[in-house]
């Protein structure tokens, strides 16, 4: 077993899979983030039920929701999976190319991704979680504070980018912008 994650050293899927299952991280350009303690009952409780709804509106169709944990690896091109220095687990992520599903974890970009954000991990989530989906081709991406019950929806355009994001309340019906059959019904997930 290899030393324990450190912040100020650069790591790869390598060195990942070397530490204990109770070391709970994500590496972004090869740091180290740490996602410990677990997250809150609310956060989970609200991740839980947007996957809940995606899951019963994908049943039998091609694209899958999952829920963390689970482990995305966004490789750049040409490196293999052991080289990467991207390995997030988003809070809540589809994907509809087969393809990248390994088994053990998911190789390649999600179509869409929501994080919900807490307070020991919305910094991250905003700006480098936000800079790394953009460049790995994530095509929407939210942000909901389930707190203030705002939601932010990145989409990209034309050239790959995120242009400026809609600033919505994370109440009602809102439909991805991206799968137009596919939506979130707020009164449903904040019913508790």
């Amino acid at each position: 077993m290899s030393a324990l994650p450190r912040p100020e050293l650069r790591y790869t899927y390598a060195d990942y899979r070397t530490w204990p299952d109770e070391v709970r991280g994500e590496l972004i350009d090869g740091v180290f983030y740490d996602m410990s303690p677990a997250p809150a009952l609310r956060h989970q409780s609200v991740a839980g039920a947007i996957f809940s709804q995606w899951h019963r509106a994908l049943r039998g169709k091609p694209c899958r929701p999952y829920i963390a944990p689970v482990d995305v690896l966004l490789p750049r091109a040409g490196q293999h999976d052991d080289q990467t220095g991207d390995v997030v687990q988003p809070d809540i992520f589809i994907v509809c190319d087969k393809s990248k599903l390994d088994g053990r974890f998911v190789r390649g970009t999600p179509d869409v991704v929501v994080e919900v954000l807490s307070t020991s991990t919305a910094r991250k989530d905003q700006t480098r979680k936000l800079a790394l989906y953009e460049s790995s081709g994530v095509r929407e991406y939210w942000l909901l504070h389930p707190e203030d019950r705002v939601l932010t929806i990145y989409t990209q355009d034309s050239e790959a980018h995120y242009g400026r994001p809609q600033v919505l309340a994370a109440e009602g019906i809102v439909q991805l912008l991206t799968m137009q059959d596919l939506s979130v019904d707020f009164e449903e997930v904040f019913a508790e």
